[in-house]
């Protein structure tokens, strides 16, 4: 049995274009950078920057959770409310499947931010 290989090149081809696209500037900056940049290390180069202070102490600083908590579940909220937006425009021509999906879709939305709600996700502290 004789394949058509003609399907697979176009693929091979377009990977290869893919991931040269995608190493051809880190490579022009790795070249740019090792014979063109000047070497001039000093204490001022060499020193940390922060906002232009000077660093005092740790720079490690531990965050609360409830913040990540929270932005994790702004977000989830913020994206899954894009997903209402085709719902709205094509509710006049909806089938009953369509409808159907649509409110098991709210209805999980809900579900989400009264459990968020319960466990004390959205109360900033």
């Amino acid at each position: 049995m004789i394949a058509n290989y003609n399907a697979y090149l176009f693929i091979a081809v377009f990977l290869v274009a893919a991931v040269a696209f995608a190493l051809t500037p880190l490579a022009l900056a790795y070249l740019w950078a090792r014979f063109v940049s000047p070497r001039k290390p000093g204490a001022d180069k060499n020193a940390i920057y922060e906002c232009g202070l000077e660093s005092k102490g740790d720079a490690w600083v531990q965050f609360k959770a409830e913040y990540y908590l929270y932005a994790l579940v702004f977000l989830i909220f913020d994206v899954e409310t894009i997903f209402l937006l085709p719902f709205a425009v094509a509710f006049g021509g909806l089938s009953a499947g369509g409808f159907l999906a649509m409110v098991v879709f709210l209805a999980l939305l809900v579900e989400g931010l009264v459990w968020a709600w319960h466990k004390g996700v959205l109360t900033w502290k």
